[in-house]
């Protein structure tokens, strides 16, 4: 057997060369070289012999280490930010990313798109940024988006830090999720929306009211920017 083996198993080598090759392709390019080989042999012998490829095992993200939030003593020490989902009234899909101080509750920003991949997200937050200055560290859950190498690639690169949240874990991030809550009843519920761009104006007309206009029992019934002046 070892000597009938042989022809067959320098062919799998042959047919294989450098290259990563499941078993049904030797098998079909063996085959195309010596038809009279059957299958099972062919099967057989690259078991055997080892030439079986590994699986590969989908790599899973580490938990974070518990990172309960806190309120920060000064204005852009830390930014909480997350994104919501919603849908126009023609069905389509809309997400808003929403940008929150927890420092004095300030709305730095809503933005609303149908897709926002991680260079949306860096994009707008540089228009953020470029108007209310650069915060020390930026609270994400583990979306695909806020783990992604670019933009962790752009927070080195500005040299802001990165307070990720244990997966399942949303009250660590508990100041953006309640004003998610807000903006999911006086943005979303509140108004039929039939466009981006209305969606987006109704979403600057509603920060104007949350950051001007609005008390905060938290802040001693102050709006936000009472309490930061």
């Amino acid at each position: 057997m070892p000597q009938k083996d042989a022809e067959v198993e320098t062919l799998i080598r042959d047919v294989i060369g450098n290259s990563r090759k499941g078993r049904n392709k030797v098998i079909h390019l063996v085959q195309r070289k010596q038809p009279q080989i059957g299958s099972s042999k062919i099967r057989r012998i690259y078991q055997q012999k080892g030439f079986s490829l590994m699986k590969r095992f989908k790599t899973r993200i580490k938990n974070n280490q518990s990172n309960p939030a806190t309120i920060p003593l000064k204005p852009n020490h830390e930014w909480a930010i997350d994104f919501m989902h919603d849908s126009l009234a023609n069905g389509r899909q809309i997400r808003s990313l929403n940008i929150l101080d927890p420092y004095n509750r300030e709305s730095k920003g809503i933005i609303i798109r149908h897709n926002l991949p991680a260079v949306r997200v860096i994009e707008y937050l540089e228009r953020v940024i470029e108007k209310h200055g650069k915060p020390d560290f930026i609270r994400t859950d583990n979306g695909p988006e806020f783990i992604s190498k670019r933009f962790k690639l752009w927070l080195h690169d500005n040299k802001i830090g990165w307070n990720g949240i244990q997966k399942g874990k949303p009250q660590q991030n508990c100041f953006i999720e309640r004003f998610n809550k807000t903006v999911r009843e006086d943005l979303f519920d509140a108004n039929l929306l039939f466009s981006i761009e209305q969606a987006n104006e109704l979403a600057e007309k509603f920060r104007h009211d949350y950051n001007y206009i609005r008390p905060h029992e938290s802040l001693n019934n102050l709006t936000p920017i009472e309490y930061a002046a």
